[in-house]
C-alpha cells in the first residue's frame, strides 16, 4: 500500500504518515504491514511476558505547528491483538492561523483486540488542532483506548485561553454507527474553559473507551466507578457510563498529573477485566 498524503506542504508544514498492520500467523500476532513517513516513526519494543505486540509512535519533529498533518492507520486482521502507544506527549504549538490536523483510522477484523493508549496531548496557548478518530470493528472485535488533553503548559503557568480544538470520535460496529462524540472549543475559549457548565477551569480532560469483544459493557460499570473513586482526589472529577455496547469514562482535573494516574489505573483495570491481560501499561507510560 502506498500512502497518498505523505510529503511536505511548504518549507514549514509537513505531513507525517504511520500505517501499521498486524496479522495472526501460527497462533501469534505478527507485523504484516508498515509504512512510515517523517515526522512519524514506529518502534517495536519487546513486549513484557503475557503482553501482545507493542507499537510506539514517535513524532520526530517534537510536536506540531500550524498546518502540520499526521495520519495514523492501524489495521488488525482476524484474531490479531496489539497495543499501540506513543513515546511521549504530543505537543501542539501556538499557531498564527493555520490548523494542525491528525487523522486516526483504526480497523479491527473479527476477533481482533486493539489497545490504543497514547499519552496526553498538550495544547499550548494559541494552538489550533483538529483531530478525528474513526474506529471500525467487526463482530467479536474489542477495543480499549482514548485520549488526554492538557490545556496549556501548566508548569509554566500557561492556560489554553485562545486557539481552536475540534476532537471527534466515530465508532462503528459491523458498519453501523454505534457511538459518536465531539469536543469543539472556538471563539472565547477563556470563557468556555472557565464556565462551570463546560470545563469549570479544568487544566486537563480525558476520555477512555472500552468496546468489549462480547457481552454487555454495563457489567464493567460498577467496578470502573470503584476504581475511579479509589483514584479520586480534590479537583479530580470523573464518571463512567455505558451506551449502545460501549463503556465511556471521563475525567476533568485541576492538575494533569493525578488525571493521568487515574486514567492509567482504569485502563489497567479494564484490560484485565475485559481481556484477562496483566493489569499494567507499557513501561513508556511510567517514564
Amino acid at each position: 500500500m502506498v500512502s497518498t498524503i505523505a510529503g511536505r506542504l511548504t518549507d514549514n508544514e509537513v505531513r507525517g504518515v504511520a500505517e501499521i498492520g498486524f496479522a495472526c500467523r501460527g497462533g501469534a500476532t505478527r507485523l504484516a504491514h508498515l509504512y512510515q513517513h517523517d515526522p512519524l516513526r514506529v518502534l517495536f519494543p519487546r513486549p513484557e511476558p503475557g503482553e501482545p505486540p507493542v507499537a510506539v509512535l514517535v513524532t520526530t519533529s517534537g510536536g506540531l505547528v500550524g498546518g502540520d498533518r499526521l495520519s495514523v492507520t492501524i489495521d488488525l486482521a482476524e484474531g490479531a491483538a496489539a497495543h499501540v502507544t506513543a513515546s511521549a506527549a504530543e505537543k501542539i504549538y501556538r499557531s498564527t492561523g493555520a490548523t494542525s490536523e491528525i487523522a486516526q483510522s483504526l480497523s479491527l477484523d473479527q476477533g481482533a483486540w486493539l489497545e490504543y493508549l497514547p499519552p496526553e496531548t498538550i495544547l499550548f496557548d494559541g494552538a489550533r488542532l483538529r483531530r478525528r478518530t474513526t474506529l471500525e470493528l467487526a463482530a467479536g472485535a474489542g477495543f480499549l483506548g482514548g485520549g488526554i488533553f492538557v490545556f496549556g503548559r501548566r508548569a509554566r503557568g500557561e492556560a489554553f485561553t485562545r486557539g481552536f480544538l475540534h476532537e471527534r470520535w466515530e465508532i462503528r460496529r459491523d458498519g453501523r454507527l454505534a457511538w459518536g462524540d465531539a469536543l469543539h472549543l472556538d471563539g472565547d475559549i477563556a470563557a468556555i474553559m472557565a464556565d462551570p457548565a463546560c470545563c469549570a477551569g479544568a487544566a486537563a480532560c480525558a476520555t477512555l473507551i472500552l468496546v468489549p469483544a462480547a457481552g454487555n459493557p454495563r457489567r464493567f460499570v460498577d467496578a470502573a466507578r470503584a476504581v475511579q473513586r479509589q483514584s479520586a482526589i480534590a479537583g479530580l472529577r470523573a464518571g463512567v457510563t455505558a451506551v449502545n455496547g460501549i463503556l465511556v469514562a471521563r475525567w476533568l482535573a485541576d492538575d494533569p498529573l493525578p488525571l493521568r494516574r487515574a486514567y492509567a489505573d482504569l485502563a489497567c483495570h479494564l484490560r484485565a477485566a475485559a481481556m484477562g491481560l496483566p493489569a499494567r501499561l507499557p513501561r513508556l507510560w511510567h517514564v
